[in-house]
């Protein structure tokens, strides 16, 4: 069977289960489309949350990105990780506890506002609408190639897919669908990396395979090294493309970003009772942990493979006429290119930009193709593909709910009409995701960037915005309304502002920068990095105003300290 039929059969039946689980699981009550019905079992909400959580940024972008960074790849790893942990450990049981369904709807009940909770909703669509893009980015960048459609086709029929599991099921249908595109993902980026691994170094565990030697004795890391130096590029093991205060500012950004996730930080609203949520917060950490510890790996030998593929080990370059099909299939979809710049007839890839050949190598493109670089069988190649959209529809249908759910919970029954009924509000947060999607793909056709670089984006203005209002309403119980919108405000505005200076108004094609301002003014700092600063700005103006304003009312304040008391503590403590 070719790989496109054997592609259009796997991702097929992946994309029928996901609709089957859909209509199974259709949500007949708000509670259903927003929360499951808070009755997802604790290691089933952890596996929905991996998928969640796990992008196309982290299938797809995330080991390209290292495979080129090398060392200073590492930014990712340590930031998305670690701030999985922040969120586990520091908001995830609390918010549960406080048993809301949305995180708008915490900060206008913890900050008595709806003024709060408006600006909270404003921040929310701001950083999901980011994020969405670059799955939007990633599902474009699977189906062009494998679908051998356009970019613009595979779009459109990756929005109709999210649209019918995310608006029948909601929360409920997104959750088990997501079980199963985890399943997906996961084997789908496992299995192409053990038996990379077997053919580079004969060992079956990739973590392990990294540390490895090859054939001749030489360590697969030492090998990579000595080819990359041959050809002019940094060593990858000593690569640092990020000055020590970006590499900080960066993990940072992408650790408390990774914490105020709003889509993310629904998923603990769906357990049963706190307990669980601690417990599904476990869980999805070790599965997470399959992939991250994996993505190394992949992103190593995939730089070998390229560099094997042009620049042969026996020391001859690729003739023009031996280039390898996935080359040539790629390149049609514009993400991989080459010029015979000296008319030899054969490729050199080097470091130098006058007489380097492979002129564009898309980072989005090395996971996915990489399977085929190492020649896998075709069906190893079609579950690659399966696994890059099910990491990418799994994220955007979790974005898409929030974002939905923040029009129809927060603004609509929150604020504006109060009384309107369950139903009425069902209908509404349908209408909502249905307007999400179309926003989605509309920025989907025109990404500012490649995929985990607008997700950083994302994580930035999350972390500028969202993050702190969450800690201080949890820990802090002096802190005010006035002050949480003040700091809402202040945090989310720098951090857009300097992100537009850098790079123009991303969403719409053919900007430029504003005003003169050099690209990295304050301190060097990089926009992906700046949420760090972001947020910074945002703890400063909300403590500042909230000690010169009126202390938050006396049952405000005894809500604060009820979140983080265990039940039964008190009870004890008087006894």
């Amino acid at each position: 069977m070719s790989l496109q039929a054997t592609t259009y059969l796997v991702v097929g039946l992946t994309f029928a289960i996901y609709i089957g689980i859909a209509i199974w699981s259709r949500a007949s009550t708000t509670k259903d489309f927003y929360v499951a019905g808070t009755g997802v079992h604790p290691v089933a909400n952890g596996m929905a949350t991996a998928a969640d959580w796990m992008s196309a940024a982290s299938f797809i972008s995330m080991a390209g990105l290292i495979a080129f960074m090398g060392y200073g790849g590492s930014v990712f790893l340590m930031g998305w990780t670690g701030g999985y942990v922040l969120l586990a450990m520091l908001l995830a049981p609390y918010l549960r506890k406080f048993g809301k369904f949305t995180v708008p709807e915490f900060i206008g009940d913890r900050y008595y506002s709806k003024a709060a909770r408006i600006v909270a909703v404003i921040c929310l669509i701001v950083a999901s609408v980011t994020y969405v893009i670059g799955q939007m980015k990633g599902i474009g960048v699977a189906f062009s190639r494998f679908l051998e459609l356009d970019y613009n086709s595979g779009l459109l029929i990756g929005m109709g897919i999210v649209f019918i599991y995310a608006v029948l099921g909601g929360m409920k249908g997104i959750t088990y669908t997501q079980i199963a595109q985890y399943c997906v993902l996961i084997v789908a980026y496992t299995i192409p990396a053990i038996f990379i691994s077997i053919s580079l170094t004969g060992n079956p565990i990739p973590q392990l395979g990294l540390g490895s030697s090859m054939e001749d004795g030489v360590f697969l890391l030492d090998r990579l090294d000595q080819v990359l130096r041959d050809l002019g590029f940094t060593e990858y093991t000593t690569a640092k493309r990020l000055s020590s205060l970006n590499m900080f500012a960066y993990t940072f950004s992408l650790m408390i970003g990774t914490a105020g996730l709003p889509h993310v930080i629904i998923r603990f609203f769906t357990v049963p009772k706190v307990k669980d949520a601690r417990s599904s917060a476990g869980w999805a950490l070790v599965f997470i942990a399959i992939l991250y510890t994996t993505a190394p790996s992949v992103a190593a030998m995939a730089r070998l493979n390229l560099i094997e593929t042009v620049n042969l080990p026996s020391g001859e370059q690729l003739a023009i006429e031996d280039v390898p099909t996935w080359m040539t299939k790629w390149e049609e979809t514009g993400l991989l290119g080459w010029e015979d710049k000296d008319g030899d007839g054969k490729l050199v890839y080097t470091a130098d930009p006058a007489t380097n050949e492979l002129v564009k190598v898309d980072r989005d493109i090395m996971v996915l193709a990489n399977p085929e670089i190492a020649r896998l069988p075709n069906w190893v190649i079609a579950l690659v593909a399966a696994g890059g959209l099910a990491a990418a529809l799994s994220t955007a249908a979790g974005l898409l709910l929030a974002i939905s759910s923040a029009i129809s919970h927060d603004l609509l029954k929150g604020v504006f009409k109060p009384d309107i009924t369950e139903q009425q509000e069902l209908l509404a947060s349908r209408i909502a995701m249905a307007g999400a999607i179309v926003l989605a793909g509309y920025l989907g056709f025109n990404p500012p960037d490649f995929a985990a670089g607008t997700v950083a984006l994302a994580f930035g203005l999350a972390a500028s915005s969202i993050f702190p209002v969450l800690m201080l309403g949890i820990f802090y119980k002096r802190m005010n309304k006035e002050g949480a919108i003040a700091g809402m405000i202040a945090g989310l505005g720098v951090t857009l502002l300097y992100v537009f200076q850098h790079k123009g108004i991303m969403f719409i094609p053919g900007t430029s920068y504003m005003g003169g301002m050099s690209e990295n003014w304050f301190l060097g700092i990089e926009p992906n990095a700046f949420g760090a600063v972001g947020a910074l700005v945002n703890f400063a103006v909300a403590l500042i105003v909230s000690r010169v304003t009126a202390a938050p009312p006396e049952h405000i304040q005894h809500l604060v300290e009820d979140i983080r008391v265990p039940h039964g503590a008190q009870a004890a403590v008087e006894h």
